[in-house]
């Protein structure tokens, strides 16, 4: 179990990521309130595909928790009946987490879709903390920190379920997104834990301080980042589709985005040229300007373009990967033990 550790904790990397991927499309395509209830969809594990069902009729076996959309509010059957001729109010209750009573399909199974590729990173990463256990007199600390990553993500479990509850409150959803790069970051130390001790970089404690600083621009980004989001988001909803007349009167949050993606990119450049310079051999700081190339490209064509299909979800996909490539940097970037020097 010890030998294909790696493999497995890469795996689990790779389904968080995936759920990073399935949040984004979710954001996307607005689908955020696609199930009104956590963790079941409507009151059920596979949700409905049409509004029928969700829409009360007599002769109708339904089972408690089940829940149907009536006069613009959800009721929730309150037991295991049937119904009659007519509609009986004591076997229903109101929803009482929100009064949010919509149903889109297509909505409704993206946000599903999310929630089961949050169920399957959930069980990847309980199955990295049982193959842990391999090397807990080795190492303790890949141990714990693979336990950790469980409890993470229980918690960012917990977090979805009071982003729906508060339909989408920006605040939460930010905290949500934050906490998704947390768990990211905590599976790349095991990984780094658990790999064979290779010298592939030289130290340079500027070059890791300034990497460090990078890595803070980045978080501050993606926070940022879907904050001005959300502002869009109230642009639309006022009817205001087009980038030429929002951006007339755009949030603060817009232009220090704006600015600090400048930032990000000279920091990150002085990055490329001192490795380049002193030989470090941190080849993974081209990816790291490239991606950020693309992000400045894709944030661009978001403002100036009214989002053309698929920008945002690249734009946010992007951002998360750029922080996983930034925070291994740092682990490698650390200062050599005297044992391994």
């Amino acid at each position: 179990m010890k030998k294909y550790f790696p493999t497995i904790a890469k795996t689990a990397l790779v389904l968080v990521y995936l759920v990073i991927v399935a949040g984004a499309l979710v954001r996307m395509t607005g689908s955020g309130m696609g199930c009104p209830d956590w963790p079941k969809c409507f009151g059920y594990y596979i949700p409905p595909t049409d509004l029928k069902e969700l829409t009360w009729e007599p002769n109708r076996a339904f089972e408690k928790g089940q829940v149907i959309i009536k006069d613009e509010s959800l009721l929730v059957a309150k037991d295991n009946f049937t119904t009659e001729t007519s509609f009986d109010a004591s076997h229903w209750e109101k929803y009482t987490k929100h009064d949010y009573a919509l149903f889109n399909p297509l909505h409704t199974w993206i946000e599903y879709i999310n929630r089961l590729c949050g169920a399957l990173a959930g069980m990847a990463c309980f199955f990295m903390a049982i193959a842990s256990f391999k090397f807990w007199k080795q190492n303790k600390k890949i141990t714990l920190l693979s336990w950790l990553v469980v409890f993470m993500m229980g918690f960012q479990a917990w977090l979805g379920a009071k982003v729906v509850y508060s339909v989408l409150n920006p605040i939460k959803i930010t905290v949500h997104m934050v906490m998704a790069l947390v768990i990211v970051a905590v599976i790349l130390y095991i990984i780094q834990l658990a790999r064979p001790k290779l010298a592939t970089v030289k130290y340079n404690s500027t070059f890791r301080n300034v990497l460090l600083f990078s890595l803070l621009l980045t978080l501050v980004q993606v926070a940022i980042g879907t904050q001005v989001r959300q502002f869009v988001d109230e642009q639309v909803k006022n009817g205001l589709t087009a980038s030429i007349v929002w951006l007339q009167n755009p949030s603060i949050t817009f232009y220090v985005h704006r600015s600090f993606s400048i930032l990000v990119l000279l920091v990150n450049l002085y990055l490329y040229v001192r490795n380049t310079k002193f030989g470090l051999g941190f080849s993974k700081i081209n990816w790291v300007v490239a991606i950020i190339g693309i992000e400045i490209l894709t944030g661009m064509a978001m403002a100036y373009l009214d989002f053309p299909i698929g920008s945002q979800a690249i734009h946010l996909v992007l951002a998360s990967i750029l922080f996983g490539i930034q925070f291994y940097m740092i682990l490698e970037a650390k200062k050599p033990s005297p044992a391994n020097s």
